[in-house]
C-alpha cells in the first residue's frame, strides 16, 4: 500500500518549509562573505549572524547581527548591493532579497537576563553593585 503525502506537517515531525530553508542558506551564504570581507574591512570584524528572517514574498530579508556597531551598520549598508548580487549568484530563488541589517533584540534581552541572575548571586552586603 502507498503512503500518502500531506501537505501539513504531522505531528511530531519536523517541518521544512522553503521559507526556513532559504534563511538557513542565506545566512550560511553572507556568513561566509563577511568572513572574506573582513580581511579587506576591519568594520566588519567580529560580527556573527544569528539569524536571517525572509518576508513571504521574498521581496526583503533581516539579517540580525549579535551586535552592530554604528560603523559595522555602515561598512553593511555600502556592502549591501553587493551582498545582494552574491546571493543572487549563488542562489536559485525567484527573487533576491533587498538585505536589511539590526541587532540582534535576544541577544541584548539574554545578555539582561544574565545581569539579573548575576546580582541574585551576590553575597548579601556585597558593595560591587552598589
Amino acid at each position: 500500500m502507498a503512503q500518502r503525502r500531506h501537505s501539513f506537517p504531522l505531528r511530531g515531525a519536523p517541518r521544512y518549509d522553503r521559507s526556513l530553508r532559504i534563511n538557513q542558506v542565506l545566512r550560511q551564504v553572507l556568513a561566509e562573505e563577511l568572513e572574506r570581507l573582513a580581511d579587506a574591512d576591519e568594520r566588519l570584524r567580529l560580527l556573527t549572524i544569528t539569524s536571517v528572517e525572509t518576508s513571504p514574498d521574498l521581496r526583503h530579508a533581516t539579517v540580525y547581527l549579535s551586535s552592530l556597531s554604528e560603523e559595522a551598520a555602515e561598512a553593511l549598508e555600502e556592502r549591501r548591493r553587493q551582498l545582494q548580487g552574491l546571493v543572487g549568484r549563488q542562489m536559485r530563488i525567484k527573487r533576491t532579497p533587498r538585505l536589511g541589517f539590526v541587532a540582534d533584540p535576544a541577544v541584548r534581552s539574554g545578555e539582561a537576563v544574565e545581569e539579573v541572575l548575576r546580582r541574585l548571586k551576590r553575597p548579601p552586603g556585597d558593595a560591587e553593585g552598589e
